[in-house]
């Protein structure tokens, strides 16, 4: 009988292979996207100082008794556009992204376009 591997398992394998070429620096740091069902979660990070520079989500609440949705591709371009943001704000132009071992599609791809557009390079 073969044993059954779920999809984050197998996620995760995928992200350890990446994370064991990829490398975020202060010139160039990392831009980390964690993904659930409800929401997005994304942060630029410094590895060579174990520091985040940057962070954003869906769990962070919206305008006030406003409750956000991550789960849908309007939210992560949204969010996209907000980390761009604050990245700039720190100084911050370029980038690596580390796409977390998710398939470059759907909300990843979203996020990534709009980060792009809102000013930010990698």
């Amino acid at each position: 009988m073969i044993p059954e591997i779920s999809k984050d398992k197998v996620r995760k394998r995928i992200h350890e292979r990446i994370r064991a070429r990829m490398e975020g620096t202060s010139g160039r740091p990392r831009l980390n996207v964690y993904r659930s069902l409800n929401h997005i979660y994304v942060q630029v990070i410094d590895d060579a100082r174990g520091v985040t520079i940057a962070s954003a989500s869906t769990a962070q609440g919206g305008t006030k008794g406003q409750k956000r949705t991550g789960g849908n591709v309007a939210s992560a371009k949204e969010i996209g556009k907000l980390i761009a943001q604050r990245a700039q704000e720190k100084g911050i132009k370029k980038v690596v992204f580390d796409r977390g071992g998710y398939l470059y599609h759907g909300r990843i791809k979203a996020l990534a376009e709009a980060a792009r557009e809102a000013g930010l390079e990698f």
